[in-house]
């Protein structure tokens, strides 16, 4: 077997697809699937199974989709971390995050980082959640990922950087706006706008809602926090979300951010496959957004990593 053929075939299981890969990498499907059936005859097993919508591993082909997928993964990190190296202070520092991230959390150190490290570029890969994050961490090219933070994954480095307190978004003319905090029972009174069930989010609002007593109702769902607070605006429900950084001082307009303190806040980070694996660059990038968001607890030393030690 090949590197290509161990490539191809953990593309193919985070695509389901033999023809998106295909597509992806401009060639035919007959040649992705000469890249599975190469690993299949030297394996002597079945890797792929074929569905209606498309093909999943079957279990011997996930045991080597983990196992590829971590091999190739540090084979990359480690050529990137060489390339860099032989580049000096130069290269590349690629992110995977939400679509809404870079606006929340890294606007103003982007703009830092960019002063401070000019000859390094900055790549953004957009996911629609944090497992797809994890998804595309190991399996491509890519140094750091921006996720809410939740069980732990294996084969991953979580850093939590910022804690995020749950607001309920409502509209300045809903009776909720005049509360000063919101309970756990008015999330599940009315039309709710929620995180996507599948989401990290939305399990950590489940178990703490489960352990009130309550249950949030079935209502929207919207994979971002920005989509979340409009629809609230144009009048669609409450959006329960998380405090975001820029909402501090004044919240979206037209609408009020009532407190929910019950909820434990929510946290967010850094995943990497490993700390002591990145490059410079990427190290760098990783403590100036976390120096511009709100540390978790005491300011660590300056002679630390800070993104290492929140």
């Amino acid at each position: 077997m090949t590197l290509d053929d161990l490539r191809v075939f953990t593309a193919v299981c985070r695509a389901g697809s033999l023809s998106a890969v295909a597509r992806d990498l401009s060639c035919t499907q007959s040649a992705v699937s000469q890249h599975v059936k190469r690993l299949e005859r030297e394996l002597g097993v079945s890797l792929l199974e074929r569905h209606a919508r498309g093909v999943v591993p079957t279990p011997a082909g996930r045991v080597l989709r983990s196992a590829a997928a971590d091999g190739i993964g540090g084979i990359d990190l480690a050529v990137r971390r060489l390339r860099d190296l032989a580049r000096g202070d130069g290269g590349a520092v690629r992110v995977t995050t939400g679509a809404t991230s870079v606006r929340h959390f890294m606007a103003e150190a982007v703009v830092d980082f960019r002063e401070r490290c000019p000859r390094v570029t900055l790549e953004f890969q957009t996911m629609s959640s944090s497992s797809a994050c994890f998804d595309a961490l190991a399996a491509d090219d890519l140094d750091l990922a921006w996720i809410t933070i939740g069980a732990p994954v294996r084969g991953i480095e979580l850093r939590p950087v910022v804690e995020l307190p749950w607001v309920l978004a409502v509209r300045t003319d809903d009776p909720l706006a005049e509360r000063d905090r919101a309970e756990p029972s008015d999330l599940a009174a009315g039309r709710l706008i929620t995180p996507p069930g599948n989401s990290t989010s939305r399990g950590q609002l489940d178990v703490h809602l489960g352990e009130s007593g309550a249950e949030l109702p079935t209502g929207t769902s919207v994979a971002d926090w920005d989509t979340a607070v409009l629809l609230a605006e144009l009048g669609l429900g409450h959006a329960v979300v998380p405090a975001l950084p820029g909402w501090r001082d004044q919240g979206p307009a037209g609408l009020r951010l009532v407190p929910v303190p019950d909820l434990p806040p929510l946290q967010v980070g850094w995943a990497v496959r490993r700390w002591d694996a990145l490059s410079p660059s990427a190290r760098a990038f990783a403590d100036t957004v976390a120096e511009h968001c709100a540390p978790l607890g005491p300011r660590p030393a300056q002679d630390g990593s800070l993104a290492a030690r929140v």
